[in-house]
């Protein structure tokens, strides 16, 4: 009984709300991301440190093969002492456990990467969704994507604040960046 007083309240507090003329309208998130000022920063920092990783990773697997051809060539291990044969076992240990472990550091940069993109979009947009939707009459705004299906002929025009959205994400974009000048 306790489990089923809080569902019905929810219930009731859904009824409400549809039995209300609401006004909703949707961002369509990817978009955000892909073509507001914000969300292009956020991908090109991103890539940059990808790219940085990516260099890093291919050095050491580079550096990585080299000793294992060494290690592999008959005439350079018989050139060698028992020492410089261990030593380069021990250089081929070493390389194998820096690249482990920049691919590791690679994959978690990967996942805190986009999800630093996706936090950061979702706060520029919250703030310019907040304006839209006062300035506009809209009690709600909805993610496109977070709807498994919506109706085409139910999103008119004038639903899809999608560019609005956009547009006040680059308007604040622009004023921090000059405050962020003003500051250096």
């Amino acid at each position: 009984m306790k489990k089923i007083l809080p569902l019905i309240a929810l219930t009731c507090a859904a009824f409400q709300l549809c039995a209300k003329e609401q006004k909703v309208g949707v961002v369509n998130f990817n978009s955000c991301i892909a073509d507001s000022k914000l969300g292009k920063q956020e991908q090109n920092a991103f890539e940059t440190m990808r790219k940085q990783f990516i260099s890093l990773v291919e050095d050491t697997d580079k550096q990585l093969r080299e000793v294992s051809e060494k290690l592999q060539d008959k005439d350079h291990l018989d050139g060698l002492s028992d020492e410089g044969v261990e030593a380069l076992h021990a250089k081929a240990g070493q390389l194998q456990e820096e690249l482990n472990r920049y691919q590791q550091q690679y994959y978690q940069f990967m996942e805190q990467g986009r999800y630093k993109i996706i936090q950061t979009v979702v706060g520029g947009i919250s703030g310019a969704a907040e304006e839209i939707a006062s300035s506009k009459g809209f009690t709600v705004l909805l993610n496109k994507e977070a709807c498994f299906y919506v109706a085409p002929e139910h999103i008119a025009p004038d639903l899809d604040v999608t560019a609005d959205i956009i547009k006040g994400m680059d308007k604040q974009f622009d004023e921090e960046s000059k405050a962020a000048e003003k500051k250096e």
